[in-house]
């Protein structure tokens, strides 16, 4: 277990002087902070204690070569998207599993889902990253903390230091750029 000295350091401020220095003694006192977390979104999906412990692990992998080449601004967020990304590539060539549909689990015969259903899925998500990212920092960031992270509007303004009505035209414009970076009228 890391020192406490290191309990009121931020997220923010661990990556920060991880960036500085490439020192992955600064993961190795963020990444156990998102390991519940991490377990919580595996087990989510996978329904399997052991097989989300062993994701997790990969996970944490995958984030420290990723973070190497990587900067990352709202690394919850991210590190959620990457835990769930990886379950979704697990569970692509299990037809015996559940599927999420609008926070409802509906459980899943035999056959009854094709793997193209996850293939598309997979293929709408990293379309979707993609997308938000060519929007502007404001943008990406009201986006963020509104669709992904659930914040409230009020929320957003504190977070970020925008006006209420700065926040809302970022989130609209947002909006409306990412329907026509994804294609959708």
């Amino acid at each position: 277990m890391k020192s406490d000295k290191y309990n009121d350091i931020t997220d923010a401020e661990l990556l920060q002087n991880f960036y500085k220095d490439h020192d992955n003694k600064w993961l190795g006192i963020l990444l156990p902070r998102y390991t519940l977390l991490l377990l919580g979104v595996c087990m989510k999906y996978l329904k399997n204690e052991e097989d989300a412990r062993d994701c997790v692990q990969q996970i944490f992998l995958k984030v420290i070569n990723e973070l190497q080449k990587y900067k990352v601004d709202y690394f919850k967020s991210w590190i959620y998207m990457i835990a769930k990304n990886h379950c979704l590539m697990k569970l692509r060539g299990n037809k015996n599993v559940s599927v999420e549909l609008n926070e409802k689990i509906i459980p899943a015969e035999e056959g009854q889902i094709d793997k193209t259903d996850f293939v598309e899925k997979e293929a709408l998500l990293i379309k979707m990253q993609r997308a938000i990212k060519q929007l502007n920092r404001e943008q990406q960031e009201c986006v963020n903390l509104f669709y992904l992270q659930k914040k409230s509007y009020s929320e957003v303004s504190e977070i970020t230091g925008f006006s209420m009505l700065q926040v809302k035209s970022h989130l609209q414009n947002g909006k409306r750029k990412l329907k026509l970076l994804m294609g959708s009228a």
